[in-house]
């Protein structure tokens, strides 16, 4: 007696095509905030600085882009007389195939940005993974470090040192929910589950920086889920005509 084994094609190719689906969205997920800042970067639209002071004004909740001048009352200058707004630095050792902050230090003070005659105030307190811009880097190895580090930590464990700086003459893209604070009027935080996000580099600047070292993986990414995608959809169309035939 001799079976139709037909229909177990193309539901093999649904099972198939599912797994390297949820391979390729596990990888994503593993690949850290910075994919996640990169497709925020990539999809929020961007709106005047007087329509963001209109959204804080309604108490529409909305997740809007503005771009201008950085702006503060009261920078403060470093050691290049530069005027800053904000300047984080951290110490970092490597564990395994990451980079741990053991310090993490920043200066900030109220900053806004400018566009024209309208102003909006940016909480550069919740500035975090949002914040991109080019970093000044230092590598060497713990013992570099004196007592600063854990102690225990075994001298010969890599360690660098991040600076990352904001002056009041850059021109920034901020990424953020309006709200009206009440000391500040119309401000960008954080919201909507999204983070606070600014960068003074140009769009396609900023997700190359994002990007910079996990390109292989991205590749490998898009492979998968295009894969998958293509191995769902033919087992699925197969299906349907196996069943009309």
């Amino acid at each position: 007696m001799l079976c139709d084994h037909r229909p177990v094609i193309p539901l093999s190719l649904v099972v198939v095509g599912a797994l390297v689906l949820a391979a390729g969205w596990m990888l994503m997920r593993r690949l850290g905030p910075e994919a996640r800042i990169g497709r925020i970067l990539a999809v929020t639209p961007r709106v005047p600085v007087a329509q963001a002071r209109e959204i804080a004004a309604s108490g529409a909740n909305r997740y809007v882009g503005v771009f201008g001048r950085v702006d503060a009352e009261e920078p403060f200058e470093d050691e290049a007389n530069r005027p800053l707004v904000l300047r984080r630095t951290r110490l970092e050792l490597r564990r395994g195939s990451r980079w741990e902050a053991f310090e993490d230090h920043r200066d900030v003070v109220p900053l806004e940005i400018n566009e024209g005659l309208d102003q909006i105030a940016v909480d550069g307190d919740a500035l975090d993974t949002g914040l991109v811009v080019v970093q000044r880097e230092s590598v060497g190895v713990a013992g570099d470090l004196a007592d600063r580090p854990p102690e225990g930590t075994p001298p010969e464990t890599p360690a660098r040192l991040r600076i990352e700086l904001l002056t009041a003459v850059d021109h920034a893209l901020v990424l953020g929910v309006p709200v009206l604070d009440p000391a500040r009027g119309p401000t960008l935080r954080p919201g909507l589950g999204r983070p606070l996000v600014l960068t003074n580099l140009e769009k396609d600047e900023a997700m190359r920086l994002l990007a910079d070292g996990g390109r292989r993986n991205t590749r490998i990414i898009a492979i998968l889920l295009a894969g998958g995608a293509v191995g769902v959809l033919t087992g699925l169309v197969w299906a349907v005509v196996d069943a009309l035939v």
